[in-house]
């Protein structure tokens, strides 16, 4: 093996494989546990760490300092975890048990409360077989909730056999607050069973604590070789400005995105314009010639006109109706909605709810949403309705039945909230995020699965347009490509979406299935 080259001796690459290696050899010094059936866990060390590495290697810490850009995270109020996910049932635990969608890969959650994960390892595998489960392919990930300041790893889903376990060992760094830190949880279901936190029998042998110790000094020497030399752009990175239009259902997903890409490539910028599929394909066809950093996100395709764009599907997405708090009517057919829609039913009390009279609200015309409500749901298109703008029933409760038009997402959800009677049609993970009540469709809730298997009908899927063929190496380029791999599935996967290239059925995601 030839480890020679120049300046560029890759010292991380050899400290993994050398932690790998002690992790597969210390299942042998672990004890087994067998309880009921569950997948249990069990935090087994808790501990700062900060002067523990101070009094074995003085000044390092404090010397460890942010590089200029601040890409480096600053080595201080540090603590080590140390946490076994465990088979602790008698029976086997195998990838379809976990209860998260079939299509994604990772089936847990471990999340550390107030802490972010800058440093994280498998330290024990019961059976060498497992590392197949945890390799770099397998899910695992590393992510932080910028909001609730929650450090997270993704797990796979990992078969686990009777006794079967492995071990997570995280070096994190303090994020929010003072004191003691909230216990770590993991979080998940298996389907027929439960995921509890244990207890441990016996305490954790010299050996085990050792090879433990000896892992978090790699891990701190992998921490210090990356402050002292950055690791690389990664190698789609693109620089640049870049212009994100169009759907406003979808923007959550698109920001977020765009959040997870700065992270990894800090030379990109982004701008960000939501105020509907029409305004967006019109502003790229306005722009786009002399912009090719402009990405009109629509929710389904274009329809006619705008031939000089060019469409990339994204993902499934899932739509839901949504009604206000006192209808009480949750499951509605889809031929009750059509006629509500066509004004054969105009009163609550026809479809089993109070007597109320209903308040429609639409999607203005050109709304990619509305074009999903109406493509999905409605067999003939709506009555011709004048313009009416919802702010304008706020004050006066009609007598009769009522409609009204929204420009964006935001709007409607707050539009059925306000209006007593009101029903709408909405992004599903933002109706359940803002907490409006969303409505069955045929006796189906809206799930991912039940979109997937066709049984609920209300889904549609996102588009990502450009104006012509967009140049290699520009930012527009290398964002619609980070949508689509593995980093920008996990993120529509977390939004409630499904990557079109993980449907058993990817042909769903062009524009006439």
């Amino acid at each position: 093996m030839d480890f020679l080259v120049g300046g560029d001796f890759p010292v991380e690459i050899v400290l993994a494989i050398i932690a790998i290696l002690l992790s597969a050899g210390a299942f042998l010094w672990e004890f087994v546990f067998v309880g009921r059936r569950q997948l249990g866990y069990r935090v087994q060390m808790d501990t700062p760490v900060t002067g523990e590495i101070e009094s074995v290697f003085p000044g390092v810490l404090p010397q460890l300092r942010p590089d200029l850009d601040g890409s480096s995270p600053e080595l201080k109020d540090l603590s080590v975890v140390l946490v076994r996910i465990e088979n602790s049932g008698a029976t086997t635990i195998d990838s379809r048990d976990y209860q998260a969608p079939d299509v994604g890969r990772v089936g847990l959650h471990l999340h550390f409360p107030q802490r972010r994960v800058i440093g994280m390892a498998v330290t024990e595998l019961s059976e060498p077989g497992l590392a197949d489960s945890l390799d770099r392919d397998s899910g695992i990930a590393v992510r932080e909730d910028m909001i609730g300041h929650i450090g997270v790893i993704d797990l796979p889903k990992v078969s686990l056999n009777r006794g079967d376990h492995y071990k997570i060992l995280a070096i994190l760094q303090r994020s929010e607050g003072t004191g003691e830190y909230r216990a770590p949880v993991l979080q998940g279901g298996i389907k027929g069973g439960t995921v509890t936190e244990t207890q441990s029998r016996t305490g954790a042998s010299r050996v085990m604590l050792a090879l433990t110790a000896f892992l978090v000094l790699v891990i701190v020497v992998q921490l210090v070789v990356a402050a002292v030399e950055p690791d690389p752009t990664p190698l789609d990175c693109a620089a640049g400005k870049l212009t994100l239009v169009g759907s406003s259902a979808f923007a959550p997903v698109i920001l977020d995105a765009a959040a997870q890409y700065r992270k990894r490539c800090t030379g990109a910028e982004f701008t960000f314009a939501f105020e509907g599929t029409e305004r967006g394909l019109d502003r790229l066809i306005e722009e786009g010639k002399n912009n090719r950093e402009l990405l009109a996100i629509t929710d389904g395709p274009k329809g006619e006109g705008y031939a000089a764009l060019l469409k990339r599907p994204l993902g499934l997405s899932l739509f839901t109706m949504v009604v206000h708090k006192d209808v009480g009517v949750r499951s509605l057919t889809a031929a009750q909605i059509e006629d509500i829609y066509q004004d054969r039913i105009t009163n609550w009390r026809d479809v089993g709810g109070p007597d109320l009279p209903i308040v429609l609200v639409n999607r203005i015309p050109g709304s990619g949403t509305r074009n999903t409500f109406e493509r999905r749901l409605l067999t003939q298109p709506q009555v011709i309705r004048s313009h009416v703008s919802c702010k304008a029933l706020e004050d006066l409760p009609p007598p009769d039945a009522a409609h009204c038009d929204v420009q964006v997402t935001k709007d409607m959800l707050q539009a059925v909230a306000d209006l007593r009677g009101a029903i709408g049609y909405s992004e599903f993970s933002e109706a359940t995020r803002v907490g409006v009540p969303t409505v069955a469709i045929n006796g189906v809730a809206a799930s991912r699965d039940s979109a997937i298997d066709r049984t609920y009908p209300f889904w549609g899927i996102e588009f990502a347009y450009s104006y012509g063929e967009l140049p290699g190496d520009s930012l527009a380029a290398a964002f619609r490509r980070y949508l689509t791999d593995e980093a920008g599935r996990n993120v529509l996967t977390a939004h409630g979406n499904v990557a079109c290239g993980d449907l058993p059925d990817p042909t769903r995601c062009q524009p006439d299935v």
